[in-house]
């Protein structure tokens, strides 16, 4: 096996160990609120994201079916309309994707709690969100900020490129959300496991 892949592996595990000390552990807390609300109310969760991020966000939807949520991905011909009083997680590393910017808008104009997961709660989508979870990462945005830093002060090239650290991060962080918000619904793994899909494309 090549150094290149060790290097890889080690460099995007030690990111994401080491970000747990930067996450806002309040702001976690606050969100997985807010989905045991969603999940007593019987409210919709609809989960937007673009690219990679929003192959994470699909992920973390099917979680949440299968702990009983009444999940959506946004773009799905299955999807509901948003209504008040649902929640929207809006996945987005620079928090300037214009998709995703625009479904937090017009699910905020019809009375929807929105939750950022973003690196920048700065960014326009942060700044339109009702909560922002806080996801450390070095997103395809800072590829130009960093370059000149890193040549000036002789860095490689980095392992993880564009939004990878973002995203890998962003994934362990839902799964730990899921792994909490299950322990507070009193959900069990055969629960979760009887909603699981059982017919599947080979």
């Amino acid at each position: 096996m090549s150094d290149i892949f060790k290097s890889a592996y080690l460099e995007i595990a030690h990111f994401i160990i080491n970000s747990l000390n930067k996450l806002d552990l309040d702001s976690i807390e606050k969100f997985v609120q807010l989905l045991v609300t969603a999940y007593k109310e019987e409210r919709a969760v609809l989960v937007v994201g673009m690219g990679r991020s929003g192959l994470v966000g699909r992920g973390f939807a099917m979680r949440l079916r299968h702990l009983g949520l009444h999940s959506y991905v946004l773009g799905e011909t299955i999807t509901p309309p948003v209504e008040k009083g649902d929640l929207v997680v809006a996945i987005s590393g620079s928090g300037t994707t214009q998709i995703v910017i625009a479904a937090a808008e017009a699910a905020k104009k019809m009375g929807a709690t929105v939750v950022a997961v973003t690196t920048y709660p700065d960014s326009p989508l942060g700044k339109l969100s009702d909560l922002v979870v806080f996801v450390p990462g070095r997103t395809k945005v800072a590829v130009m900020d960093d370059y000149f830093a890193r040549q000036i002060l002789g860095l490689h090239e980095p392992l993880s490129p564009l939004g990878t650290l973002f995203e890998d991060t962003t994934i362990v962080v839902l799964d730990a959300v899921v792994a909490d918000l299950m322990k507070r619904l009193g959900k069990n793994e055969q629960e979760l496991a009887r909603r699981h899909a059982n017919i599947e494309v080979p």
